[in-house]
């Protein structure tokens, strides 16, 4: 028998201070999600004012999507244990179990147009990775795949040159596996749980619970998935989406408080004040001043630089970030 305990940092102690530290990625996701053209008219990233976001920023409808793709990818990463807990669950019915954590690959799809993997180049696939695709045959290796992939995300003939088992590939958001293993599963991420689709080589579909369903990790026969819920009271998702919020309630209001209506809980409405404090200084300033008002090690935040394995068009990203949120402990030290 085997026991593995994970523990998260720090319980949220305080509500401000824990949606203040995940409001800082929020706020640097949107800043670089901005067209790099409009970026170099007001002179670059570093020039860009809090209280010009509002102007510049044009909300899309995959914006909340996209950052849910990130913050599942970071939670990974990170070791969020409400995350992993779920993925491992996930996993095991892929018949893939490996005896550390899992990890992240993350197949972005940038609204520039360029499609990179994050983080992977030299770091984690060798050419010893294999995909597990949930049919009969020899696991494909993922990393001579990686082009084709890309180019049949743009091009629906080029998916006729995949393999026919792993044919959807272009589908996936990340790849889940395990290093010590070389074995890995594409998983596609959805925010809205009804637009979650099957396709040959996806084995993984992760997506926020949804009222009136089951929550638990399960084999779905017609869409030949493992659905993966991530939970939402007191959880996950509950944290990801009220930093969400406030970030969209500040932008709508043109970096001023919003009306009450809004935002009605004080703890958001004292998140957005400690913003409009702050609206006249650049984005990039701001979030690093607010770091000493979140909660201490509430996010384990490691800055560092990676490598990226461009696969199709220019890109114009240097930075890509998303919240990682992290539950209460509900039961107190040990």
């Amino acid at each position: 028998m085997r026991i593995r305990e994970q523990v998260q940092l720090n319980p949220v102690s305080d509500e401000v201070l824990a949606l203040t530290a995940v409001v800082r990625p929020i706020l640097t996701g949107t800043l670089y999600a901005l067209k790099a053209d409009i970026v170099a008219e007001a002179g670059g990233y570093d020039q860009i004012k809090l209280k010009m976001l509002p102007r510049l920023y044009k909300a899309g409808d995959g914006d909340c999507g996209i950052c849910f793709e990130y913050a599942v990818h970071e939670a990974i990463s990170r070791g969020d244990a409400r995350v992993l807990e779920r993925i491992e669950d996930a996993a095991k019915l892929c018949k893939l179990n490996g005896q550390a954590p899992p990890r992240s690959l993350l197949f972005g799809l940038e609204k520039t147009g360029t499609q990179q993997l994050i983080d992977t180049a030299g770091d984690i696939l060798t050419d010893d990775s294999r995909l597990l695709y949930g049919t009969r045959g020899q696991p494909a290796k993922l990393k001579r795949h990686l082009n084709q992939i890309a180019g049949a995300f743009r091009n629906r003939k080029t998916r006729l040159a995949l393999p026919y088992s792993i044919r959807g590939l272009w589908k996936a958001d990340l790849f889940v596996g395990y290093t010590g293993l070389e074995r890995w599963v594409a998983t596609t991420v959805k925010i809205n749980p009804s637009q979650l689709e099957g396709a040959a080589g996806l084995r993984i579909g992760i997506v926020p619970t949804k009222q009136g369903a089951k929550d638990i990790v399960r084999k779905d026969d017609g869409k030949n998935l493992i659905i993966c819920p991530l939970h939402h009271d007191e959880d996950f998702m509950q944290t990801f989406y009220e930093g969400w919020r406030i970030v969209q309630a500040f932008i709508d209001a043109d970096g001023q408080m919003p009306k009450e209506v809004s935002l009605p809980r004080p703890a958001h409405r004292e998140v957005v004040r400690i913003l409009v404090e702050r609206r006249e200084f650049p984005v990039v300033d701001v979030v690093e001043a607010i770091e000493a008002f979140g909660q201490p090690e509430l996010l384990a935040t490691d800055d560092k630089q990676v490598e990226t394995t461009t696969l199709k068009g220019h890109s114009n990203t240097d930075l890509m970030i998303a919240p990682v949120s992290r539950e209460p402990d509900l039961f107190g030290p040990r």
